[in-house]
């Protein structure tokens, strides 16, 4: 009963969206009708108002849709590997948490998402990653080569999400592809630029 869904090149952007000026962090705004797009800066965004569209932007990063079972409220997170590093995703659920939301009652859409076949990262992101996840991280590297590993994103914000209390089966990652490769549907900041 919770409208959703995750764009594609071209889509037009919903009327009345409310949406964050994102900056890789983990601060949590909470939307309000007159919000509009892009005015506040947030990583992630919540509301509890009827009809209200929340949204993030994704070129790569992991866009996740977060709600309650009933509706009653509604998260959007963007979590690239800094923002996971710093703990954006612990954030987004820990403010609908706050607000009265319970982790059995919530249910989260990992949605398309640079995919670990074209993600390579260095030792300055695997270190970070590994101070917030330690041997956590390792189910989310493939090593590639010295100093470099294929990287897992949404894996990583999965595990945050079971972490934070959200039961297996209410965490479900889109099977619609990487956005590096789907050059049709997505746009990919690795692959097309800013």
């Amino acid at each position: 009963g919770v409208a959703h869904g995750f764009g594609e090149n071209g889509a037009p952007e919903p009327d009345g969206l409310v949406r964050p000026r994102q900056v890789h962090g983990v601060r949590v705004m909470r939307a309000h009708p007159e919000g509009g797009a892009g005015r506040e800066e947030a990583d992630a965004v919540i509301s509890d108002v009827p009809g209200l569209a929340v949204a993030v932007v994704t070129a790569d990063c992991v866009p996740v849709l977060v709600a309650e079972r009933d509706g009653g409220r509604v998260g959007a997170i963007h979590a690239g590997w800094r923002g996971l590093a710093a703990g954006v995703v612990t954030e987004g659920l820990g403010a609908l948490l706050r607000e009265g939301a319970r982790p059995q009652d919530l249910r989260a859409v990992i949605g398309p998402h640079i995919g670990p076949c074209c993600y390579e990262v260095d030792d300055p992101v695997l270190d970070a990653l590994a101070a917030r996840f330690g041997a956590r991280s390792g189910a989310a590297l493939r090593p590639s080569r010295p100093g470099r590993a294929l990287l897992d994103l949404g894996l990583l914000v999965r595990l945050e999400c079971l972490q934070a209390g959200l039961e297996e089966v209410s965490v479900a990652i889109l099977p619609s592809g990487c956005t590096r490769c789907d050059a049709e549907r997505f746009h990919s900041y690795r692959r097309d630029g800013p």
